[in-house]
C-alpha cells in the first residue's frame, strides 16, 4: 500500500530534489521504492521533518549553552590567539563561521546542521527498507540523551555529530560504486577533522576509517592492515596542523592527566609524589581529602586544594609543562603501579557506572538566562530531569549496548548494514575506553559519540528487521 502525499506541491519539491547535489545519495539501484512500499512523498516528508527538527533545535536552544570553555574558545578565535588547551581547529572553524551568526549561535547552527543532515539522510536510507523506521528516525533523534546535549557548545558535541555525518554519508552509498570514492574521501576528511577536534580519538579513528574504506564488509584482517598506518597518520596530523599551520601556543593539556595521576598516587600511597615540598597541612590535604575519582578540578580551581596547580605553575620555579613533571609521572607509575591502576579503575567505574554531570545547569539557572522563559526548552528540560538519574544517562549503559551490537553484527557479517554497525559501534567502544587512561573528568558529554553511534546502529538494525522479505537484497 502506498502512502498518499502529505504535503502540497510534492511534484515540485521532488523535481528539485532530483536535480540537487544530494540526488545520488537519495537514489539507489539496489533498493527500489516499490519493494517496500515507500513513495517519493515519503522522501519529501522525511526531508521536511528533518528541516523541522533543525528549526526546533534552534528554537529550543538558541543561542546555545555558553559554557565557560566555549567562551574561552570563542574569545581566542576572535583574537586569532590559538592555543592547544581546547582544539585550535575548532577555534579556526568558529572564526570562519562566526559572520553567519556572531557568537554561540554560529556554532549551534553548525552542530545542529550536521546532526539533522546525518539523521535525515539515515532516515532516507532506512525508508528504502522500512517506511516505519524511516518515518520515526527524526523522532528518535529527539531522544534526550542525544538531543539535550546538542545545545551545548562543547567540542565533544561537534566531534560526535561530525563523525556521525561521516559514517552515514558512506552508508548511504555503500552499494553504489559510482559515487562511493568522492564520498569516502569526504568522510575520511571528516574523520581527520574529528581527530583534530578530539585528539584522544586517534586510537578509535582507524576503526571508523576502516569502515569508510571498506563499507560493504568489516573484516578484522583489514582493520589490522589499516590500524597502525592510520593511527600514525592521524597522530602526525595533530602537530602538523596545531603547530605547523596554526602556530598554536603549547598549553600542556596532556600534563593535566599527569597532575591528576600523581595526585591520585599520592592519595593511595599516602606519600607525596610531586617533585616539590609541601607544608604539613598541604601534604595532609593531598594524601587524605583532595582526591576525587570523578574529576581533577580540585587541584586546579577549588580553594582548598588549588595550591597544587598554583605551585606547579609558579613562574619562578615552573614545573607544569616541563620534563620534570613528565619524568616524575613516569617514575611514580613504575614505582607504584598498583596505586596507579587502583586510581584508573576507580575513575573508570565512576565514569561508566555512576551518576555524573550531564548539563551545566549554571548556564540557564541565572536571572539573565535566555532559557528561563523558553517554554520549548523548559518542556525538554523537564523530560531530561526525569531521566537524568536513570540508567539512560550512565555511560556504561551505552558502552555495553555498543559492545553487544559490535559483537552480534561482527558474527553475522552478511550485509553492508552489519559493516555499518560494526564500524560505528566498534569505534564508539574504543573511543569511550580511551578515557580509562586519559580521562580527568566523568561528564556524560564524553560518551556523546557513543550515544549517537548506538542510536544510528539501532535504527539500521530495526530497518533490516522490518524490511519485507520480498524486498531484501542479498
Amino acid at each position: 500500500m502506498q502512502i498518499k502525499p502529505l504535503v502540497p506541491y510534492r511534484n515540485t519539491i521532488d523535481e528539485a530534489l532530483a536535480k540537487s547535489a544530494m540526488a545520488p545519495l537519495l537514489s539507489d539501484s539496489d533498493f527500489s521504492y516499490s519493494r517496500c512500499g515507500a513513495t517519493k512523498g515519503m522522501t519529501t516528508l522525511i526531508i521536511l521533518m528533518s528541516v523541522l527538527g533543525f528549526a526546533l533545535t534552534i528554537i529550543v536552544f538558541q543561542p546555545g549553552f555558553a559554557t565557560t570553555d566555549a567562551e574561552y574558545v570563542y574569545q581566542d578565535s576572535q583574537s586569532w590567539n590559538f592555543g592547544d588547551w581546547q582544539s585550535p581547529v575548532i577555534e579556526l572553524v568558529w572564526w570562519l563561521i562566526d559572520p553567519i551568526a556572531p557568537g554561540m549561535l554560529s556554532m549551534l547552527l553548525l552542530t545542529a546542521s550536521l546532526y539533522w543532515l546525518a539523521f535525515g539522510l539515515l532516515a532516507l536510507v532506512a525508508a528504502r527498507r522500512s517506511i516505519v523506521v524511516g518515518f520515526i528516525t527524526p523522532f528518535v533523534a529527539l531522544a534526550p540523551p542525544a538531543f539535550m546535549l546538542l545545545g551545548m557548545i562543547w567540542r565533544d558535541i561537534l566531534f560526535g555529530v561530525t563523525w556521525l555525518f561521516a559514517a552515514v554519508l558512506v552508508f548511504a552509498v555503500a552499494n553504489r560504486r559510482t559515487y562511493r570514492l568522492p564520498v569516502q574521501g569526504a568522510a575520511l576528511s571528516l574523520i581527520a577533522l574529528g581527530v583534530l577536534f578530539r585528539p584522544n580519538s586517534l586510537i578509535a579513528a582507524p576503526v571508523l576509517a576502516a569502515y569508510v574504506v571498506w563499507p560493504a564488509r568489516f573484516e578484522f584482517k583489514r582493520l589490522l592492515l589499516i590500524f597502525l598506518p592510520a593511527a600514525l597518520a592521524f597522530y602526525a596530523l595533530i602537530p602538523l596542523v596545531y603547530y605547523g599551520l596554526l602556530h598554536s601556543k603549547r598549553q600542556n593539556l596532556i600534563q593535566t592527566i599527569m597532575v591528576y595521576d600523581l595526585a591520585a598516587i599520592s592519595y593511595f600511597t599516602k606519600e607525596n609524589q610531586f617533585p616539590v615540598q609541601w607544608t604539613a597541612q598541604q601534604t595532609n590535604l593531598l594524601t587524605t581529602s583532595c582526591y576525587n575519582p570523578a574529576f581533577w578540578d580540585a587541584y586546579f580551581s577549588f580553594s582548598t586544594c588549588s595550591f597544587v596547580m598554583e605551585r606547579l605553575g609558579d613562574e619562578q620555579d615552573r614545573i607544569f609543562g616541563t620534563d620534570r613533571l613528565r619524568e616524575t609521572w613516569q617514575r611514580a607509575i613504575l614505582t607504584h603501579p598498583l596505586a596507579y591502576l587502583h586510581h584508573r579503575l576507580l575513575f573508570t567505574w565512576n565514569f561508566l557506572a555512576l551518576s555524573n554531570q550531564v548539563l551545566p545547569e549554571i548556564d540557564w539557572s541565572g536571572a539573565d538566562s535566555p532559557y528561563r522563559d523558553n517554554a520549548f526548552f523548559q518542556a525538554f528540560l523537564s523530560l531530561h530531569n526525569a531521566l537524568e538519574k536513570t540508567i539512560v544517562y550512565r555511560p556504561g549503559f551505552w558502552l555495553m549496548i555498543a559492545l553487544v551490537m559490535t559483537i552480534c553484527a561482527w558474527r553475522m557479517q552478511k550485509t553492508a548494514d552489519d559493516a555499518f554497525i560494526v564500524g560505528i559501534a566498534g569505534c564508539a567502544c574504543v573511543y569511550v575506553l580511551t578515557f580509562a587512561a586519559v580521562g580527568v573528568a566523568s561528564d556524560f558529554r564524553y560518551v556523546y559519540w557513543c550515544v549517537l553511534a548506538v542510536i544510528a546502529a539501532a535504527l539500521v538494525s530495526a530497518a533490516r528487521l522490518l524490511e519485507p522479505k520480498e524486498g531484501r537484497v542479498r
